[in-house]
């Protein structure tokens, strides 16, 4: 079994939250939000709403019993609007109808009267007016300004990477149900549990053992609902608890799009100094977060932006700067990679650009400036376990880059109206929560009198396939088979005080605690095992395959037999069990430490071929030379690994995330938002499992995978720009994403692209 979910998947029986049974007295909610951008509520008339047949309640800051405010890191962020609007979508009130269809229409009867203030979308202009969401951070290594003046080559530079829409199949939403004593059950679609219950907790003002928060499992996830699922499941569980009520809300899409985060646009400058030999020796780059109206989860993403400044490459001397700005759109939030593929795009556009003046291919210096074992990261941990030059010899060797070269050099000068490119993505990625509190998971597990198990962890199974890896882990450490094991939902009664399911770190830590928890129980059951079997304390007693073994010989005692006999013993078939990574540190005053558990390493070569007239593109093949360590589950790898590479060729090539100058979303539907489909995905993806040892911290030595192959897509990027280059050489081409065949077709025809520029005023273009 690679799957646990697949059966019910594809039978459409699995069970999300709009598909759990409604309780008889269920009202439904809509939120009335923000009209404009920014401004001042000056009123707020809802009383045709609320003489609406059907409409019991409509809520607003007033009705608050506990803090109006959801922000987790910085305090910043209301619930509901009560003085001012702060982007475009803002949740002002929240109308409590019998029917959904009801609650809907009395919002659009909802009328507010709003002074208009200025709108800043842009970061670099929030910036320059002192618009900081945090006080900004810079991460050195070395003395990157003396180092320029020894260097043969200066290059500088700016790159600017967009927003994008997580767009899991499943919007936000919640549930909540009123218990005896003023508890709430709360079925929430969110990453964390355990912040969705301190945030309602802090909303309503009542203990957190009032709130009880359950999730089977989410439609997609990709960090959008790791902090935003908060709201949402506050605004219900506030009119549960005025009401006394279950109410339910599930955002429509179009909703979801307009008034959730996204991934944060950056702009970057950079500047690049080089030996003749291509070593790197300086680098300094300034980064400009686009956080939106607030923090959110912004400056821990920021943090990981210049943890990642210099992918995968020594950079004896470098400075990263990074701001995290506010501006008038809805806050931006963690999406997968967190912050470093934003940083790694930069990098490579500054890498490109040396090339490009120096006449090399980018492969070159990428390939003599690769991390090597034992060298210092700019934040001060070493690279230990280094496996960069191994997956890039082993991607040149595998998948014959010289004739991958040739082919599409022979190509090009074939054909006229078609260009092939190429370019080479290496990556390096940490693991862990860079706040270290947040290493840490448990675990609780009953064995039954029956033997089968329970499980219950605080890992989140939105597709990615934790379940079925924390099912192995207990499979294997008990040592019966993957029948006997059910996963429970994940609960905040049953395990409490959980970390998101995120930073590609939750099968390592619900696992480890899940081992040590069956390790726990293993012990028992061998002792009771031995005194059922008389055996001999020199002698070695262990289970495999629901078989008590003595000394290498399996026994008569089966797994069923020993449960049995360990209950009538009172032998305690529970356990509960906590793991917080080890070794990990960082020193927020110095900016270095240790903080990560591991790094993951791979290469990619991406091919695309042009279509010169259309500006249109097919990418032909995307080869991966990937550092997995010993995959406990290569199905489930596979499957994240080419998820996530086509995710980060949408986020670089095609969505294009648009807001006009006065805050509102212009590609606000999928008629205007595009992602990758089916004709959009690479032909071939090939993904090799390289061999590499893995790491103690990574659960059974099998590496994250959640997040690290995204960055591939980054090389899309650079491939297409390649095949523009060997149309146009000298067409400028700024390094700005997504890369879009609107975009490609201005690219290859500059002096079209001219005729559609501002004219200045009094002149025209023929």
């Amino acid at each position: 079994m690679s799957f646990v979910d697949a059966n019910t998947h594809v039978r459409g029986e699995s069970l999300y939250l709009d598909d759990l049974p409604v309780v008889t007295g269920t009202l439904y909610a809509c939120v009335y939000s923000s009209p404009v951008a920014h401004g001042r509520i000056r009123s707020l008339d809802y009383t045709e709403a609320l003489d609406t047949p059907g409409v019991v309640r409509v809520i607003t800051a007033a009705d608050i019993t506990g803090e109006n405010q959801i922000g987790g890191i910085v305090p910043d962020e209301p619930l509901l609007a009560a003085e001012t609007v702060d982007f475009w979508g803002m949740p002002i009130a929240l109308v409590i109808a019998e029917t959904d269809e009801i609650a809907r229409a009395a919002v659009h009867k909802i009328k507010a009267d709003i002074d208009p203030l200025p709108v800043i979308t842009d970061p670099r202009e929030a910036y320059a007016q002192g618009h900081l969401i945090v006080p900004s951070r810079t991460f050195r290594l070395g003395e990157a300004e003396v180092a320029f003046a020894d260097c043969d080559f200066v290059i500088d530079g700016r790159a600017d990477s967009g927003g994008q829409e997580h767009l899991y199949l499943e919007t936000h939403g919640a549930y909540a149900i009123p218990l005896e004593n003023g508890h709430i059950k709360l079925y929430s679609s969110t990453q964390g549990p355990t912040a969705v219950q301190r945030t309602v907790a802090r909303v309503l003002g009542v203990p957190m053992h009032q709130i009880e928060v359950d999730v089977t499992r989410l439609g997609g996830g990709f960090g959008g609902k790791e902090d935003q699922a908060n709201g949402w499941a506050a605004l219900v569980a506030l009119a549960t608890l005025l009401l006394r009520r279950p109410v339910k809300y599930i955002l429509h899409r179009m909703e979801d799009l307009r008034m959730s985060g996204k991934r944060h646009p950056y702009s970057s400058d950079f500047r690049i100094g080089l030996t003749k030999d291509l070593k790197i020796k300086a680098y300094q780059v300034t980064f400009y977060q686009n956080a939106g109206a607030s923090a959110d989860l912004s400056p821990a993403v920021m943090e990981r932006t210049l943890f990642h400044a210099n992918n995968t490459y020594f950079i004896p001397n470098l400075t990263a700067t990074a701001y995290s700005c506010r501006t008038n759109l809805p806050s931006n939030t963690a999406f997968r990679g967190f912050g470093g593929p934003q940083a790694m795009f930069v990098i490579e556009s500054a890498i490109a650009k040396a090339a490009e003046v120096l006449g090399v291919p980018a492969s070159d210096i990428q390939r003599v400036n690769l991390l090597q074992e034992g060298d210092e990261f700019h934040y001060g941990q070493r690279a230990e376990g280094c496996e960069a030059l191994h997956c890039w010899t082993d991607a040149v060797a595998r998948f014959n880059l010289a004739q991958l070269r040739q082919e599409a050099d022979e190509f090009n000068a074939c054909n006229s109206l078609y260009k092939k490119g190429l370019a080479i993505m290496p990556i390096c990625f940490g693991i862990s929560f860079t706040k270290k509190w947040m290493n840490q998971a448990g675990a609780l597990v009953h064995i039954y009198t029956d033997g089968s198990v329970g499980v219950s962890t605080g890992a989140v199974e939105m597709g990615q396939g934790v379940n079925m890896k924390m099912m192995q882990v207990a499979a294997q450490c008990l040592s019966v088979s993957l029948e006997r094991i059910k996963l429970e939902t994940t609960n905040t009664t049953r395990v409490a005080n959980t970390s998101p399911s995120a930073a590609s770190a939750t099968s390592d830590l619900n696992g480890k605690a899940l081992q040590l928890a069956c390790h726990a129980l293993t012990e028992r059951l061998v002792a009771v095992a031995r005194i059922r079997l008389g055996v001999r304390e020199e002698q070695s007693v262990r289970l495999q395959n629901e078989q008590v073994w003595v000394a290498d010989q399996p026994t008569e005692l089966t797994w069923s037999q020993l449960i049995w006999e360990a209950y009538q013993q009172r032998v305690s078939l529970t356990e509960q069990a906590h793991y917080a990574t080890p070794a990990i540190h960082f020193d927020l005053v110095t900016e270095k430490g240790h903080p990560f558990a591991y790094h993951v390493y791979g290469t990619a070569i991406i091919g695309v071929t042009l279509d010169c007239l259309r500006g249109t593109y097919v990418f032909d093949y995307v080869n991966v030379s990937h550092d997995f360590g010993k995959s406990m589950n290569t199905l489930v790898d596979r499957g994240q690994a080419e998820g996530a590479i086509v995710q980060g060729i949408g986020w670089m090539t095609l969505e294009d995330l648009q807001y006009n100058t006065a805050g509102k979303l212009l590609s606000n539907a999928l008629s205007t938002y595009k992602i990758p489909d089916i004709y959009a995905v690479p032909k071939e993806i090939d993904v090799h499992f390289l061999d590499t040892p893995g790491s103690d911290y990574a659960i059974m030595r099998s590496k994250a995978v959640g997040e690290p192959p995204l960055m591939y897509g980054i090389g899309a990027y650079f491939a297409l720009r390649n095949a523009i280059r060997a149309y146009a050489p000298n067409t400028e081409l700024p390094f700005s994403a997504p890369l879009t065949p609107e975009k490609v077709l201005l690219a290859l025809y500059p002096e079209f692209a001219r005729t559609l520029a501002p004219q200045p005023a009094g002149k025209t273009t023929a």
